[in-house]
């Protein structure tokens, strides 16, 4: 039987983290450098990325930057392609990049609609059918993908970030119903609001705030830090027998 810390070590492993230049991704992608992983980093932002990158080689590990919108028809395909020339593998896959957008279901256009979806679930499923067939090949692999409180419970003004997660929810279900044979584990986070810039957006203002916060039992929002946490496991041998979950990181808000 390994020790406890080899079964979170991810020595030898290759991942990718997009939205990686700020907020979770950033955090995630520290993490799983401290389990021991190289990686591929991506995102629109790129003395963010350069930051990140600059912290995981530090700890001696490798670190290739991929800048893209994932937003675009053409995004998802180049990464994917350019982190397969470069490793030849990615054993763990994090969908975190993601858009929200503040409209009512009257005001929300369609052009705004289509990028949401764009990036929160079509560049999710693209990412994962062109790295998949290297995972199945080796019988091993994790995806992780970062969802939200909104993929299940309603919330005003968040239609089509709602909708997207909820999406991603079910693509989790899907994929793992036949990947999961090959020792593929796939599945789902959904934090609450967690204090990032975009959740700093959504729910910034103390009036707009409070009566989120009252229906939290722990009384307070998350930490990138402890999504991070959630993810490595997710993403070690630890997890192995955890497939097509959506699992709520949301200080209790989920049983009130």
């Amino acid at each position: 039987m390994s020790n406890f810390f080899d079964r979170f070590s991810l020595s030898g492993k290759k991942s990718l983290v997009t939205g990686a230049s700020k907020g979770i991704g950033e955090v995630i992608a520290k993490v799983l450098a401290e389990a021991g992983s190289d990686l591929v980093i991506v995102g629109r932002d790129k003395k963010g990325l350069n930051n990140t990158q600059q912290f995981v080689k530090k700890l001696g590990r490798d670190c290739l930057i991929i800048s893209s919108d994932l937003s675009k028809k053409e995004g998802p395909e180049k990464v994917a392609r350019r982190a397969l020339d470069y490793y030849g593998t990615i054993d763990v896959l994090i969908n975190n990049a993601g858009v929200t957008l503040l409209d009512s279901v009257l005001s929300t256009n369609i052009e705004d609609w289509e990028k949401v979806q764009a990036t929160n679930l079509r560049a999710p499923f693209m990412l994962a059918k062109i790295l998949a067939p290297k995972m199945i090949e080796q019988r091993s692999g994790k995806i992780v993908n970062i969802s939200s409180l909104a993929s299940e419970y309603a919330l005003e003004n968040h239609i089509a970030y709602s909708v997207s997660k909820s999406g991603l929810n079910m693509m989790t279900k899907a994929m793992t119903a036949e990947w999961t044979r090959y020792n593929i584990q796939i599945n789902s986070v959904c934090p609450t609001v967690v204090m990032t810039s975009m959740g700093e957006l959504a729910w910034g203002d103390p009036e707009k705030s409070a009566p989120m916060l009252a229906k939290i039992p722990l009384g307070r929002f998350g930490q990138p830090s402890e999504i991070a946490d959630l993810v490595l496991f997710l993403s070690s041998n630890a997890s192995d027998f955890i497939c097509g979950q959506s699992i709520f990181i949301d200080g209790g808000f989920s049983v009130m």
